[in-house]
């Protein structure tokens, strides 16, 4: 558990901003209760926070420096393969002074460069300064764990593990209202840009070089998914069940090397369990932890997670928490959050990494399993649209009753409305068009819609159609396979939504959260197989369920997925709506902000109260995310539209 910063100085004025990197290395206090050192010199300066006791091999002061004092490296992450490395290096003629993965990530780089990274099984964030060519290398993981930002001018680069440590430079802050558009309709901000203008993140498997004059970005990892090889796959069914159990079984061992107390997550879904159950063998003391919601039986999954417990006999603690709980723990997340991000769930896991930091410093997690295997509810929706039959077409033709019926999340039959009205819209666009669809809260004209008008007529919108091409860039216009929505979703939600979302909430209470799923091998493996392994009309995340059946009690198999979600229509309805009327989404606020139109606000609120909300809480509750971070960063005093007057 760390957090990393610095500035790389190019002239005078560059230099004037390294007074700042004291305050960014304590803005990373979360990531690091304990302790904080830097590193100053002329151009170059490096923070680094940490906690006091991590694992022992992890146990080294940072920045550290090589033997020759012309390399030294800040490193947030950990190496799995370490070991291994530092026996390959010292069979090379390497030396070592520490038992630390830092030290042997370090000799590593110094010995092969960036292709160092191609050999590394891990999740890290690092930056090594070479004191002689005068340059920064810097690299994020491959599938984006650990977080990394920057920023980029004529004077200076600045990087850091959050936004709220990059602030700490004293930064214009300009929004990028072609960011702010991409997230009224996400509820989060895709990868490499920002919220705001200058400040950018290092994309997951990509790595930077920079200079006094130079900076050079590229990418040293890709899934290597080739649609015709994956699905002409001569890998038999079977065959692939077993060397998926060995591969996963063995990223779950590596990931339990620990001499501090380790637990798994348990949330009663086939993924945690999965991962629980692995762990339960190679470790018999495991301690699971899940949340379960008293007051709200809708959302509550804690009696499977008690099931699995008891099945592969691990120590179980359910944190049982009513609405108040929950709802209690709602402005330290607001607060915590340094970027527009409103994916609620984040409000269970913050919790539950709160709670179970009261016994265990590290956890294991199932993330990863739906992107590769087909976990969500709208992977259903895809297969059935890829093999659409007579049941389809019904559903597509009566799309006007679906829209006349009540729709909400909040109970099974408004929530299958919802589903039938969101598949019958979506099955009229083409194959890009609808992944999009489905992948949003708001469509591209309902988002521009809560623009203020101002805004609307002086965004052309010359940056968002590029960057939704990129997202989408693995997707044809028609044809799609199964396999192709994986890896899109592996692109877009995993490492901007799923991963960010554990990586604050577990950070903002000192958890760190590991993630066999995303061991490379597996993802590696799973993207060279046929989209029949994975997913058919009776069974999702098919080799997973037939993978590890005799592990798991048969109750928990081929049942409704309901996600990890919070009873936020209710909140937002209640506890939540002085906030939303009153403060926040209330006409003088709105109006005075110069960012939204506000009918268009107002209209958005009198739907929450309807009977037939649909999703506009998901989008009500990203306004309020927006708006607290507004106030917090950007001052409620501040009017929007003149900048771009």
């Amino acid at each position: 558990m760390c957090g990393i910063t610095g500035i790389f100085a190019f002239n005078l004025v560059g230099k004037f901003n390294k007074i700042h990197v004291t305050n960014a290395t304590m803005a990373l206090q979360k990531r690091g209760p304990d302790f904080q050192d830097i590193y100053l010199d002329d151009s170059v300066c490096l923070g680094h926070r940490r906690l006091s006791i991590i694992d022992t091999r992890a146990v080294s002061n940072q920045p550290m420096w090589d033997e020759t004092r012309r390399y030294s490296i800040v490193f947030n992450g950990e190496i799995f393969n370490y070991k291994q490395l530092r026996q390959e290096l010292r069979a090379e003629g390497v030396s070592f002074s520490t038992e630390s993965d830092t030290e042997v990530l370090l000799k590593l780089y110094i010995r092969y460069g960036d292709a160092c990274l191609s050999r590394l099984n891990g999740f890290f964030a690092f930056c090594i300064f070479d004191k002689q060519d005068d340059t920064l290398f810097l690299a994020r993981d491959r599938f984006g764990i650990k977080p990394l930002l920057y920023v980029y001018d004529e004077d200076k680069f600045i990087f850091a593990s959050e936004m709220k440590s990059i602030l700490q430079y004293g930064l214009e802050k300009k929004l990028d209202y072609n960011s702010l558009y991409l997230y009224l309709q996400l509820n989060y901000i895709p990868s490499p840009d920002t919220i705001f203008l200058d400040v950018k993140k290092l994309a997951p498997g990509h790595c930077i070089k920079v200079g006094r004059r130079s900076l050079e970005v590229k990418s040293w990892y890709g899934i290597p998914y080739d649609r015709e090889k994956s699905a002409a796959s001569n890998l038999s069914y079977p065959d692939a069940i077993q060397k998926f159990r060995k591969l996963l079984n063995d990223a779950v061992h590596k990931r339990l090397v620990s001499d501090v107390p380790l637990g798994s997550f348990l949330s009663g879904g086939v993924d945690s369990s999965v991962i629980s159950a692995l762990a339960a063998k190679h470790k018999p003391d495991l301690h699971t932890f899940s949340i379960g919601y008293r007051d709200e039986k809708f959302f509550d999954e804690t009696s499977y997670a008690r099931l699995v417990a008891e099945h592969i006999k691990t120590k179980h603690t359910v944190f049982s928490l009513t609405n108040a709980d929950l709802y209690g723990h709602v402005h330290n997340i607001l607060d915590y959050i340094d970027e527009p991000f409103a994916d609620s769930s984040a409000i269970a896991v913050y919790i539950l990494s709160k709670e179970t930091r009261k016994h265990a410093t590290v956890a294991l997690s199932g993330d990863g399993a739906d992107e590769m295997l087909g976990g969500y509810n709208k992977h259903a929706a895809f297969y059935r649209m890829i093999h659409r039959g007579w049941k389809e077409q019904l559903v597509v033709s009566l799309e006007g009753l679906w829209n006349k019926m009540p729709q909400s999340r909040n109970s099974a039959f408004a929530n299958k409305m919802r589903q039938f009205s969101r598949f019958a819209e979506g099955a009229k666009m083409n194959s890009r068009d609808r992944y999009w669809k489905w992948a949003s809260f708001a469509s591209k004209d309902d988002a521009l819609k809560m623009l203020h008008p101002d805004l609307r007529m002086n965004m052309w919108l010359k940056e968002f159609v590029p960057r939704m091409k990129n997202i989408l860039r693995h997707l044809p216009d028609e044809g799609e396979t199964m396999n192709d929505i994986f890896l899109t979703d592996m692109n877009l939600v995993l490492g901007n939504d799923m991963l960010t979302k554990v990586d604050l909430m577990s950070m903002a209470n000192g958890l760190e959260v590991r993630v066999p799923f995303l061991d490379f091998e597996v993802v590696n493996f799973l993207f060279s197989l046929p989209d029949q392994y994975k997913i058919n009309s009776n069974i999702r995340k098919r080799l997973l369920q037939d993978g590890f059946r005799d592990l798991l009690p048969p109750q928990l198999y081929n049942r409704p997925k309901k996600g990890f979600e919070v009873p936020l229509l209710k909140w937002l309805r209640t506890e939540m709506k002085s906030l939303i009327m009153d403060d926040l989404l209330s006409e003088d606020f709105v109006v005075n902000q110069g960012i939204f139109d506000y009918s268009e606000i107002n209209r958005l609120k009198q739907q929450l109260f309807s009977p037939s909300p649909g999703d506009v809480h998901a989008r009500i509750w990203g306004l309020v995310v927006f708006q607290w971070w507004w106030k917090k960063y950007m001052g409620a005093g501040t009017a929007a539209v003149s900048e771009l007057g």
